[in-house]
This record gives C-alpha cells, sequence and structure tokens, in this order.
C-alpha cells in the first residue's frame, strides 16, 4: 500500500453512545464490548468520543453520579476523518488536535473509528496490542 486510506486501517461499525443517555449506561456498553471508547451521538450526527477515563476523571471524580449524562464528560469539540483520507493525513489531523481516537465519516454517516492504535499497527504490523 504505497498511499493507504483510512478506510483500510479503521476499526468499521463502532459502537456509540446517545449524548442523553447516562453515564451508567455508557460503562455498562464499554464492558459489554470490552472497549474503552464510544462515539457521542445526538441522533444521527457526531458529537464526539467518549472514553472510560472520561467517565472517571470528568465524571466521577468531579463529582458527577452514575446518572448524569454522557454529553456532560464530551469535549465540546468533535475531531473527525474520512473514510477516503490518507492514513498519514489522519495522523496528522490526530496529532494536531491531540486525541488518541477520531470518528471516521463517509459523508455524514458513520463508519468507522480511527485510533493511534491502528496507525502503530500501519508502522509496525508485528507490534502485539495486547491487554494485560
Amino acid at each position: 500500500m504505497d498511499h493507504p486510506l483510512v478506510a483500510d486501517f479503521m476499526t468499521p461499525v463502532p459502537a456509540t453512545v446517545e449524548a442523553t443517555e447516562t453515564l451508567r449506561q455508557a460503562a455498562q456498553e464499554m464492558a459489554e464490548h470490552d472497549i474503552g471508547a464510544l462515539v457521542v451521538r445526538a441522533g444521527r450526527r457526531v458529537v464526539g468520543v467518549v472514553t472510560d477515563r472520561d467517565l472517571v476523571v470528568r465524571g466521577l471524580a468531579a463529582g458527577l453520579g452514575a446518572d448524569a449524562t454522557v454529553q456532560q464528560v464530551t469535549s465540546g469539540q468533535v475531531v473527525t476523518v474520512r473514510h477516503a483520507d490518507l492514513v498519514e493525513s489522519a495522523f496528522d489531523v490526530m496529532h494536531a488536535a491531540g486525541v488518541r481516537r477520531v470518528p471516521v465519516l463517509d459523508g455524514d454517516m458513520l463508519v468507522g473509528i480511527l485510533t493511534f492504535g491502528d496507525l502503530a499497527i500501519r508502522r509496525d504490523p508485528t507490534i502485539a496490542l495486547v491487554p494485560w
């Protein structure tokens, strides 16, 4: 692959959570899928990414209860990339924004999520990203 595209490295059909759902519901969704991040949506529109760390640091540690909404712990700015973007361009976008995960769009439709882990594997396919 001389000029790999985001579509070649993204995780398709990412798990999502509605912005109005509770931190408890988000945590249960993460546990069910054994993942650490969900794409946040308001209806069909992508409005951010929430991580397990967001639930703890921005939520519980800040005094919010498990019934607080996901939108209360999701940053206001959403950074996305397109499925047809070059991987190197996506890396630059992620690096400039200081984010480790970005929703991948095709037009306005969510089609995947791209992580720094996905990009690390592209740079070195022998990397074993396994849980402890």
